[in-house]
This record gives C-alpha cells, sequence and structure tokens, in this order.
C-alpha cells in the first residue's frame, strides 16, 4: 500500500475533526434560531430544554473532508460516491426537518427507504451472501437489493435509538467507525477507509460539546447520518468476500446499536406497541435505573462498544486463540461489572 494513503486517512480524521469542533457551536446557534429545542419529557434525563440539531456539525465536518479528498481517493467511483451523498444529503434534510417539526414515524422511515434506495442503485450493494446451507447463490442473490436496504435503514435508526445519553451516540459512533476504518483497512477499501476516517473525526470533534454535561445535542440530524454513513461504509468496506463471515464481521464492529435496537423492537411488539415508538426500556436507560450515572453509564457502553469492536478486529484477522481469549475476557469483564455493581 502507498505510503501517502495513510496521508490521505490523516487528513480525513484531521480535517473532519477540527471543523466539527469548530460549528458546534454555530450549529447550537442554528437550532435556537430555528427552534430545534429539546424540551424535558417523561422518559428523557435533562431537566432544561437543549438545542437538538447540533449534528449538523457533523455533517459540515464530514463534507469538508470529503470535498478536500475526492481527487486523491484511489478506488473513486463517481457514481457510487455520488449515489452515497445524494443519500447522506437526503437523510441530513430528513433529520433537520424531524428536529425542527416531529415528523411522523412512517414518514422519516418511508424517506430512510428512499436514501437507501438512491445509494443501492448506484453500487453501494451487497450483491451476494454465500449462506452455509443447501441454497444457490442465484437464490440468494435475488435477496441483495432488500437485504442492503435493511441493512442501511437499520442501522440508520440503530445509532439514532442509542442517542439517548450525553455522548453516547457521538463515542460509540466514534469507536464504531475507528474499528470499520482498521478493517477497511485490511480489506483494501481506500474509499471506504476515507468515509470511516472522516466519520470518526467528526464524531470525535463533537463530542468536547456533547459529552456530560452536554451544551448541545445532535438530534435526528446528526444520529441519522452517522448511522447512515456507518452503514454505507460497512457495505463498501466489508462485504466484499461474499461470506457469511463478512456479515458477523459487520455485526460485531456494530454490536451495540444493533443489538439494542433488536432487541428494542422485539420489547416493543410484545407489548403490543409500535416497532418505532419511543420507550424507556433501551440499555442506556437500564443501566441508569440500576443507579449508575450518566458518565459511568456511557463508559460502560464505550467499552462493550470497543471490546466487541475488537473482536471484529481479531476475526477478520483470523486468529482463532486470540479471539476466544478476548470473548472470555469479555465475559468477566461483564460479570465484574454486575458484581461490583451488587456489592454497591
Amino acid at each position: 500500500m502507498p505510503s501517502y494513503h495513510w496521508l490521505v486517512y490523516l487528513v480525513a480524521f484531521l480535517a473532519a475533526f477540527s471543523v466539527s469542533l469548530l460549528t458546534t457551536p454555530l450549529a447550537k446557534k442554528i437550532s435556537i434560531k430555528y427552534n430545534a429545542i429539546d424540551y424535558p419529557k417523561k422518559r428523557g434525563l435533562h431537566t432544561v430544554p437543549m438545542p437538538r440539531m447540533g449534528g449538523l456539525s457533523l455533517v459540515f465536518g464530514f463534507m469538508t473532508a470529503m470535498l478536500i479528498l475526492v481527487p486523491f481517493i484511489e478506488d473513486f467511483r463517481t457514481i457510487q460516491f455520488g449515489g452515497f451523498i445524494a443519500g447522506a444529503f437526503i437523510i441530513v434534510a430528513l433529520g433537520i426537518a424531524d428536529d425542527i417539526h416531529n415528523l411522523n414515524a412512517k414518514v422519516k422511515f418511508l424517506v430512510q427507504l428512499l436514501a437507501a434506495l438512491v445509494a443501492v442503485f448506484t453500487g453501494t450493494r451487497i450483491e451476494m451472501i454465500m449462506w452455509p446451507m443447501f441454497i444457490e447463490p442465484e437464490i440468494m442473490e435475488t435477496f441483495s437489493i432488500p437485504f442492503t436496504v435493511l441493512w442501511i435503514v437499520g442501522v440508520t435508526n440503530a445509532v439514532n435509538f442509542i442517542d439517548g445519553l450525553d455522548g453516547l451516540a457521538a463515542g460509540v459512533s466514534s469507536i464504531c467507525g475507528f474499528f470499520l476504518m482498521i478493517l477497511c483497512i485490511l480489506t483494501g477499501s481506500p474509499m471506504a477507509v476515507v468515509f470511516t476516517a472522516a466519520l470518526t473525526g467528526s464524531s470525535m470533534g463533537f463530542l468536547p460539546r456533547n459529552f456530560n454535561p452536554a451544551e448541545v445535542y445532535m438530534g435526528d440530524t446528526g444520529a441519522t447520518f452517522l448511522g447512515y454513513v456507518l452503514a454505507a461504509s460497512s457495505v463498501i468496506g466489508l462485504f466484499k468476500t461474499y461470506t457469511l463471515l463478512a456479515v458477523l464481521i459487520a455485526v460485531l464492529a456494530l454490536s451495540l446499536p444493533i443489538l439494542d435496537t433488536l432487541f428494542a423492537i422485539v420489547r416493543r411488539l410484545l407489548n403490543h406497541k409500535p416497532p418505532m415508538a419511543a420507550d424507556r426500556g433501551h440499555l442506556h436507560h437500564r443501566l441508569i435505573d440500576k443507579g449508575y450515572t450518566q458518565k459511568q453509564s456511557v463508559l460502560i457502553l464505550y467499552v462493550i462498544s470497543a471490546a466487541t469492536g475488537g473482536l471484529s478486529l481479531l476475526l477478520v484477522l483470523e486468529n482463532n486463540a486470540a479471539f476466544a481469549v478476548a470473548l472470555i475476557f469479555l465475559i468477566i469483564m461483564a460479570l465484574m461489572i454486575y458484581v461490583y455493581k451488587k456489592r454497591l
């Protein structure tokens, strides 16, 4: 790999980080100007009104990095990149409208579906997965488009669902983006690496003003944008081998938001509630209800996200012994946290 690739990735991170950090106060002012305010509510944890369109700074940081680095991306594909950016703008426009007007869940889902379809039909697609059963590849290939759309819409909403504590979505997205970046480097996908490096930088640039006690929220504008970029980047960078292992690696790297969302959907269906209905049953809410502070809860979820990201890295390196040791360590760490809390 040419050495200048590392410079491109570093510039992507630094440009996104700097612009996001510097424009967060601007995003806060825009939120106040257009009354994009998150007022205290029963299931919420804040007691004062909070500007909630701070995610604009994430978009500013990411898009600035794209403008600077487009000419330097080695495997740049114009149509695929254009579709990716078009889908991102659709997601951002939807997030802005929702942060200001609180849109209906069905309307949001349909627009997210449109954004995913734009990305899919311009080349961001999981072509085929070799399932380890007696299923013909041609049969699996017919599910390529719906599977990719489901993945993009699902991860987009998953990140949005975990945005319930100060710094949680930004921090988890930074961690997921970092591990995805490494995984994409290993699979040889320069465009996906640039995407994930820029996403990691913009998330970390936003975090100083979003960590507890937060002075601005990212809102749907930021959370759905981060989810969309993570989903599309993983498709471009990881789903190149056509094996079930690629799915497992991607799910592990993004496991915290994905599993939390799956459990939320199952929980709501069992309680005869709409899958998109908000509730107070997410993992971060349960940690708070158990007595952990916001900072403690967020840090625990950071550690879990980093641990599962590390497992995905070990899996792609095909080091079974290291993977087993890391998995055992993760289980022991979870038990220690549980016992520590019980003793308190």
